[in-house]
């Protein structure tokens, strides 16, 4: 019980780290249809940023900072590169984000160096905010719950409940018709990718003290939140957060189960021998295969429910 409880905080942790960093790559698709490869890249970034600016002012100034900083860099992004390339269609769209990742990647390098930063966690959250079972629960990660939270309550209440909300939906619906009504559409486009991209390194100041500020951390956390975008669903904030939470709990539940199918057969009276077909594969226990659950479940989505969880477009 004990080990469940505490896996399914880390889980739930974990997951709300997901949405933050997945949320502002389902803003940007659903609203531009674009599948920005770079968008991993804008989380570390927000880490650089927020660990360079509390080395000078400390963490709070650098939770606004750095992810407004993040946001400039996706508006100019999105008008002097990714407007231009839209034109020509979503494989060079694609391309460009993909050469714009590695080109951030090796600016990191350069500019942080190959090693991780000392990012740490601010003094003032930097201590254990109860007990589980003897397991303290740390209070920065309870703050990253509430701050994951407020996130997906104000993107929803502005996208559902505000005039702007209304807009950019049209905008994405009817974009001719917004036009003509007067609204700039090129426009809202900038904001919502600027917004994705702010969101991203929100993420990345939120995340960055929480694991490893590194240059490999952008490679490390952009094929998972992929997966969580397409599982839950193109389009949707709401598959995007069941998604999230869902692949947090998979990957943390499946390091911590040391078990196998053989395992599993053996408690039905079948037991694997070295003679039994495909032995080595049924003794394969989960934590070796835990990573790939993730990509498993993509698969299995594209194959049975193409538009994902909750999807509300094919591209």
């Amino acid at each position: 019980m004990e080990v469940f409880v505490v896996s399914l905080l880390n889980g739930l942790v974990y997951g709300m780290l997901l949405f933050m960093l997945a949320s502002g790559l389902t803003l940007i698709l659903s609203m531009m249809g674009v599948l920005n490869f770079a968008h991993a890249s804008a989380y570390m970034l927000g880490a650089y940023f927020a660990y360079t600016i509390s080395v000078y002012i400390g963490f709070w100034p650098a939770l606004i900072i750095a992810p407004l900083l993040c946001g400039l860099i996706g508006a100019a992004i999105e008008m002097w590169g990714l407007r231009r390339v839209h034109r020509n269609g979503h494989i060079a769209e694609l391309l460009f984000t993909f050469g714009l990742a590695l080109i951030i990647e090796k600016v990191v390098q350069m500019s942080w160096g190959l090693l991780p930063v000392p990012y740490r966690v601010p003094e003032l959250l930097d201590f254990p905010l109860f007990k589980i079972y003897g397991t303290q629960f740390p209070a920065y990660r309870a703050f990253m719950l509430a701050i994951s939270a407020l996130m997906f309550g104000a993107i929803w209440l502005g996208l559902t409940r505000t005039r702007v909300g209304l807009v950019i939906q049209a905008a994405l619906t009817h974009p001719d018709m917004a036009s003509a009504l007067g609204h700039n559409v090129p426009r809202i486009f900038t904001l919502v990718f600027a917004a994705g991209t702010a969101l991203a390194g929100l993420a990345g100041v939120i995340g960055g003290n929480y694991q490893v500020t590194e240059p490999a951390m952008a490679f490390t956390m952009g094929p998972i939140v992929f997966v969580v975008v397409v599982f839950g669903g193109l389009g949707s904030l709401t598959g995007c957060f069941i998604a999230s939470i869902l692949m947090g709990l998979i990957q943390t539940f499946a390091v911590v189960f040391d078990v196998s199918l053989a395992d599993l057969l053996a408690k039905f009276g079948f037991t694997v021998t070295s003679s039994t077909p495909f032995a080595e594969v049924l003794n394969v226990t989960l934590p070796r295969v835990g990573a790939l659950l993730p990509f498993l479940m993509l698969v299995l989505i594209l194959v049975f429910r193409p538009r994902g969880l909750m999807g509300t477009r094919d591209t």
